[in-house]
Formats: C-alpha cells, sequence, structure tokens
C-alpha cells in the first residue's frame, strides 16, 4: 500500500515532510500527562522526535515529571537511530501501568538530547495533552506518537502501514 499524504491545513505539519532517519529536537509546546486525578508530567522543556509518517513523541525531562510514579519496568529494545531503550511502569494510588514509558540512557549521539528524558504512550492515562490540546494515541499499539490538530497524516500504525 503506497500512502497518499493529506495536504497539511494552514498552519499543520505533515508528517510526510519529516525527515527519515528520524530527528530529535527541543519543543516549548506544553506537555501534561494526567491520571486518576494526578498530574504524572507537566513542562515546556520536552524533546520531540520527527519521523517521516509518524507523529512527534515528547520526551518529558525526568524532572517534570512525578518521580516517585516511576519505576523501573522490565524488558528493553533497540532503535536504529536512538539505541537501548529502558522501560518505565508508573505506579498511582496503588494502580500500576505497565512498560507505559521509556528512555534511552545512553542515546546515540545524534539522539543525546533525549539523555534523562522519558517518552510516555498516550493510551493507558486518562488524559495527554499538548498545548491544552488532548492528543489522540498513534494507531498500531507499538508506536509511541501523540496526534494532534497540528498534523495531517496519514499516520504509521494504520493496517496496511508496516513498510511505509
Amino acid at each position: 500500500m503506497t500512502p497518499e499524504p493529506i495536504p497539511p491545513a494552514p498552519g499543520q505539519e505533515s508528517v510526510w515532510s519529516f525527515p527519515r532517519p528520524a530527528i530529535a529536537e527541543p519543543s516549548s509546546a506544553r506537555i501534561v500527562i494526567e491520571h486518576r486525578g494526578v498530574v504524572l508530567a507537566d513542562t515546556r522543556a520536552s524533546i520531540r522526535t520527527l519521523e517521516t509518517s509518524h507523529p512527534p513523541s515528547y520526551y518529558i525531562p525526568r524532572a517534570d515529571i512525578l518521580e516517585s510514579a516511576l519505576c523501573r519496568g522490565p524488558g528493553s529494545s533497540f532503535c536504529e537511530w536512538k539505541g537501548a531503550a529502558t522501560y518505565w511502569d508508573v505506579v498511582l494510588d496503588g494502580e500500576t501501568l505497565p512498560s507505559v514509558g521509556w528512555s534511552y540512557p545512553s542515546p546515540t549521539r545524534p539522539f543525546a538530547l533525549l539523555k534523562d528524558h522519558v517518552a510516555f504512550y498516550a493510551a493507558p492515562f486518562d488524559r495527554c495533552s499538548v498545548n491544552g490540546e488532548t492528543v489522540v494515541p498513534q494507531p498500531g499499539g507499538f508506536y509511541g506518537g501523540w496526534i494532534t490538530s497540528a498534523f495531517a497524516g496519514p499516520f504509521k500504525g494504520v493496517p496496511g502501514s508496516r513498510f511505509w
């Protein structure tokens, strides 16, 4: 299946104009994660990663995350561009959300900005927002991008997008 990029509306970015290989860049967008009445994270100092066909993933500085809610989760994975990832569970009020965050303790040189930052999947939480807009999780379960009205797709993760 060859994707047909959706033309971006004024003020939108097309995920089809994002680079491959991926890049990381600072973002001043306000990123907030809320769950069960608790603010897990709130920052204006995230790093967003951009890759062709993907909505951004936002990496939040550890200093802007409720540290007491983070617990190192099992497993690891490897990204050809970022390096070895570790996973994080979130524990709030006795509820454990397993492997909902990931980080790169020793990222590759082009992704050095990601050190001491954690990204989170949006789906497990009550609300994740970018500049006040509630995000839609990137489809597919594996990917951690956050979709807002600021981005035009289609987005990798939908059925048939494996080889985009």
